[in-house]
């Protein structure tokens, strides 16, 4: 055991889930919004295709990864506009919508792969890394934690800005409201239709984001299909914050943990079989669904159209 729990393990294990959760962070923080608002996003793994596809194309013609993440973060909020217009503006179901966008993605993403680049995969140079002087230099976590893109200090950062703006302004009453009683929302003269938009707008460009960074930070390429099911983790880390942002962070790094634990215990030269690698971060779903589904608690008005007159 003491040739396996290594510096190297746990370096390696901090690293792995950094570089995992993160897109997971994005995500699940961009469908803590959504659903906030009352919009169930089920499409979330689209948008992070295909803001992984057009990130990675911008950032390997432009040789810039921040030209990158905001393509990314565009091509995330036009998938966005089907699940607005389909479903907050014309209110048809969220759940087969969000599985069409779902669906349709993952091909459209496939086939522009499959046109541009034939069979070949280029691959993007690595983004450079900023150390946060002196704190880089504690053992075990400072080459992990304190050593990573700007992106990832963004993100965090991001965190704080979406915590407060849920709890302490006006913005956030409105987005609680337009989940729990739209009606009431309404009726004090405040545009339920308009404030479920700009959240799924906001959920795809975070979306977008999210596969920008898995293409461009993570992999340094575009492979279809794949976020492996990275947003419908997303969307399980998001239901279980319960509209808490440190909760989401919370949930990806656990699930990052997850996934890059079989990577850590390889280079312990401890093989581990790659069917068990793929099973891990739904294990870990289905565990954390076990334990802690029945204490989520979701808006009244989840996933369910608003019409005025009716909620």
């Amino acid at each position: 055991m003491s040739d396996v729990l290594t510096v190297e393990f746990f370096s390696s294990l901090l690293t792995g889930a950094i570089l995992a959760g993160m897109p997971l962070l994005f995500a699940g923080l961009g469908e803590t919004i959504s659903e906030r608002a009352g919009v169930l996003n089920i499409g979330l793994e689209g948008m992070m295709l295909f803001g992984g596809y057009v990130g990675f194309v911008a950032a390997l013609y432009t040789d810039s990864s921040a030209v990158g993440f905001l393509a990314a973060i565009a091509a995330g909020m036009v998938v966005a506009l089907f699940m607005l217009v389909f479903c907050v503006r014309l209110g048809l179901d969220q759940i087969v919508i969000g599985i069409a966008i779902l669906v349709i993605f993952e091909g459209v993403t496939s086939i522009a792969q499959r046109a541009q680049f034939g069979t070949t995969y280029p691959r993007l140079d690595r983004v450079p890394d900023i150390k946060i002087p002196l704190l880089d230099r504690i053992p075990v976590v400072g080459d992990s934690l304190f050593t990573q893109p700007l992106i990832v200090y963004l993100g965090l950062g991001l965190c704080v800005v979406v915590w407060w703006v849920l709890k302490h302004t006006n913005v956030g009453l409105s987005l609680k409201a337009a989940g729990e009683k739209p009606a009431a929302l309404d009726a004090s003269g405040v545009s339920v239709i308009a404030t479920r938009s700009w959240a799924v707008l906001i959920t795809g460009g975070l979306a977008g984001l999210g596969g920008g960074y898995m293409a461009i930070v993570g992999a340094g390429i575009f492979v279809p299909f794949m976020t492996h099911g990275a947003g419908f983790i997303a969307i399980v880390i998001a239901m279980l914050a319960r509209g808490k942002a440190a909760w989401v962070i919370a949930g990806a790094f656990i699930f990052g943990i997850a996934v890059s634990f079989s990577t850590a215990l390889q280079i312990t030269g401890v093989s581990v079989p790659i069917d068990l690698v793929n099973m891990l971060p739904f294990v870990a779903v289905m565990v954390a669904l076990i334990l802690f589904a029945r204490q989520s608690v979701l808006p009244a008005a989840l996933a369910t159209p608003y019409k005025r007159g009716t909620l």
